[in-house]
């Protein structure tokens, strides 16, 4: 939860008082607001700094506090975490081992999810770099149903990379 200002702790000179019940009760020099929230028994709780002038609201802090966490695990609670999933091959893949690595991807694009294909060149294959892109291009063609390209293959150092996102 982000910082709030409470009774003391706000600065502003006048304030937009709003009562307990949500009904606004007047534009108010900070020290009446404060009396007035003092009266009920209840906390002057900066709602809009931003505004001109402040917005602040008579309620208990403590329920206001939880409210707002409540709030924010809901939300929290509703939104998507997009994960970047890795598979690693080599240029040398056999046809069996390539149908498995595709398989995952697929499966992880379906579930919405980035895919990050890292070939790996070990000793001499890197004189040989065609025969990676050949496999890589495979690639790319075999999940154009359920994925697109979001970084074209590239190297890095002895690793040809490549991003796949889900359409």
């Amino acid at each position: 939860m982000k910082y709030v200002r409470v009774n003391q702790r706000i600065l502003a000179k006048t304030l937009r008082v709003i009562g307990p019940e949500g009904e606004q009760l007047g534009v108010f020099p900070r020290d009446i607001g404060l009396k007035k929230a003092e009266e009920q028994g209840l906390d002057l709780v900066e709602v809009a700094p931003q505004a001109n002038p402040p917005v602040c609201r008579i309620i208990d802090f403590s329920k206001y506090k939880y409210e707002q966490e409540k709030r924010e695990k809901e939300v929290k609670k509703h939104q998507k975490q997009l994960q970047l999933k890795e598979l690693r091959i080599s240029p040398r893949i056999d046809e069996h081992d390539y149908e498995v690595k595709l398989k995952h991807a697929k499966e992880f694009l379906g579930k919405h999810h980035k895919v990050r294909v890292r070939m790996f060149f070990r000793g001499r294959e890197i004189a040989h770099k065609e025969i990676g892109r050949r496999v890589i291009d495979k690639m790319i063609k075999d999940v154009e149903s359920v994925g697109r390209v979001d970084r074209e293959p590239h190297m890095l150092g002895k690793t040809l990379v490549l991003i796949l996102s889900p359409k």
